[in-house]
């Protein structure tokens, strides 16, 4: 039996509206909810969308509904960003909190929340995210691919001061008033909450980084599926800058700088090894030309093993970052390179140059 201050609350207006679109991941959502469950801080709905699943989580959710205030909507599927918007017009709360479906919370994470909104209220903000150490050696590289310093430069929610903080819809807070003002998520197909991150700071607002208020992340359980994520961000960056002028920054170059350098380095060494064969006489020159180009390659792919094995803890997943930290970087660059060419050289609009849906 539900317990009176369960009861109670269903008639009251919710301080925070947690809401999480879903999109065939049952089981992730059991274990967001069964971290929900665990939260110090109750005063919270939780809103679940599920946006047009084959496995849907109904089940999972009426499991929850005796422990917290938890409400379960179906609908077509339309991306996350539109589902976003679905569950915000049923929410209640004043305060809207965005998470991803593949992250688990710490039993602290909404008391860190409200103890941030009370001693400096914000407009908007967002959280870290981090590697939980149940996750599978494969999640933990692809973590410290999204958040090492040799990969992204660390920017992916550090402790740092910011003059300018864009929040990352999985761990996004807003208030509802702002949400519905700027309309919610746009129809892009891809960077949907970065480009809403960009209409809060242009509309004037401020978003703030909770630096407690952290979330273990799951990412991609696989290179293949991780790939695939990392090039639609690629894609995205591009679309992004047409939409908002500017906001193309030298870091963002970077993985395609690093994606072409490495293409160049790996055709020298071919052209080198070429050579030694049609050119026999001098085989020994063209054996240093086959073999240096390796060297700046091999070198950077030990420095991946080393540092993710000392923040790891482990040897293995110092191996599988490697792996990692190429996948996000030049998965990000051949996304980049054919966004621009589509968005920049053939002129394409942003809905005709990709033709796939990415969510369904």
């Amino acid at each position: 039996m539900r317990s009176l201050t369960h009861i109670f609350r269903i008639f009251v207006r919710m301080k925070y509206s947690i809401i999480v679109p879903v999109y065939n991941r049952p089981d992730e959502v059991d274990e967001l909810l069964q971290s929900l469950g665990r939260q110090t801080y109750k005063d919270f709905e939780v809103i679940i969308v599920e946006d047009g699943s084959t496995r849907d989580c109904r089940s999972v959710v009426e499991k929850y509904s005796g422990q917290m205030d938890v409400k379960y909507f179906a609908k077509p599927n339309s991306g996350p960003g539109q589902s976003r918007n679905y569950g915000a017009e049923r929410a209640t709360g004043d305060m809207l909190i965005v998470l991803d479906s593949d992250v688990v919370l710490p039993d602290g994470y909404m008391q860190a929340v409200d103890s941030e909104m009370k001693q400096e209220p914000a407009e908007a903000f967002g959280g870290p995210d981090a590697s939980h150490p149940s996750f599978t050696d494969v999640q933990k590289a692809i973590s410290y691919s999204m958040t090492s310093f040799f990969t992204t430069g660390g920017i992916r929610g550090g402790k740092h001061k910011l003059d300018k903080f864009y929040p990352r819809s999985f761990n996004m807070g807003i208030r509802r008033d702002i949400y519905s003002q700027l309309g919610g998520f746009s129809k892009m197909r891809f960077g949907e909450d970065i480009d809403f991150s960009y209409r809060i700071v242009e509309a004037g607002y401020r978003p703030r980084l909770f630096p407690d208020a952290w979330v273990w992340h799951k990412r991609r359980t696989d290179f293949r599926k991780f790939f695939r994520q990392v090039y639609n961000s690629g894609i995205a960056r591009i679309n992004l800058e047409k939409r908002h002028p500017g906001t193309l920054k030298l870091v963002h170059l970077l993985p395609t700088v690093f994606t072409v350098g490495v293409i160049i380095l790996i055709l020298v060494s071919a052209f080198g090894r070429a050579m030694m064969y049609y050119d026999a006489s001098n085989w020994r020159s063209w054996y240093w030309v086959a073999l240096l180009p390796w060297l700046p390659i091999l070198l950077y792919s030990l420095i991946i093993f080393i540092d993710s094995s000392i923040r790891n803890k482990s040897l293995r997943v110092g191996l599988l970052s490697v792996p990692a930290a190429f996948v996000q970087l030049m998965g990000y660059g051949f996304g980049f390179i054919e966004s621009w060419w589509k968005r920049c050289v053939l002129k394409q609009d942003e809905f005709t140059a990709f033709e796939k849906n990415f969510y369904s």
